[in-house]
């Protein structure tokens, strides 16, 4: 079923296309729309491995965002293909084979075992909607794994993968990180306000330190 908010096809198609076209290796997508970006990075990944078989690693933050994007990602091909992928986290589609593990070093038990040479893409969606109100319930520490970040670094998730992967998207909103080329799209607006545990907050309210 087609939802109310999806990207219409031309747009999706234009967002495509521009990242077919660039020669980066490593892109980030640092705008805020991230069931947006998703869709734009999987649906050019899609395309990708019917150019360039092999295997496919989605590296989500952990299984509750990635349940979220198989919810909401902005067309619905995208959201029936993570929907699918979810439980085995293994699907062949065509030619090539699409991985889904998380961050934690525990979930990379089918990953960390593929041949290096016939790796052709990956994504890697970073949670980052920091929220001051909520900080005290907000469980998404648990995915840090201590012994991966004294293997491989801070951001181990994408490092281990811009070492072996030909080409990488990585979605983090307000993020930043060495090597990868930022892109941007012109369809989506910046937004001036913040959000605080779903209120949306103008810039001009002065914050106490």
């Amino acid at each position: 079923m087609t939802g109310k908010k999806d990207l219409d096809k031309s747009t999706l198609y234009e967002a495509v296309k521009s990242l077919v076209e660039t020669p980066s290796q490593h892109i980030h997508l640092n705008q805020q729309k991230l069931f947006t970006l998703f869709s734009v990075a999987f649906q050019y990944i899609l395309f990708r491995s019917t150019k360039h078989p092999g295997h496919y690693i989605i590296r989500i933050e952990d299984s509750m965002l990635a349940e979220k994007l198989a919810r909401k990602a902005k067309d619905e091909t995208t959201r029936k293909f993570m929907n699918r992928l979810l439980v085995p986290r293994r699907l062949a589609y065509g030619n090539s084979t699409f991985h889904l593990d998380y961050f934690p070093l525990a979930t990379w038990g089918v990953t960390k075992d593929l041949p290096k040479e016939k790796i052709q893409g990956a994504i890697i969606v970073k949670n980052t909607s920091h929220n001051p109100l909520i900080d005290e319930s907000d469980f998404r520490h648990v995915t840090e794994d201590d012994q991966a970040i004294q293997l491989f670094g801070k951001n181990y998730y994408l490092s281990t993968l811009m070492d072996i992967c030909p080409r990488t998207i990585t979605i983090a909103f307000d993020e930043a990180f060495e090597g990868l080329d930022t892109i941007q799209f012109d369809f989506i607006e910046e937004k001036s306000e913040r959000m605080v545990d779903g209120v949306m907050i103008s810039e001009d309210v002065q914050f106490e330190d």
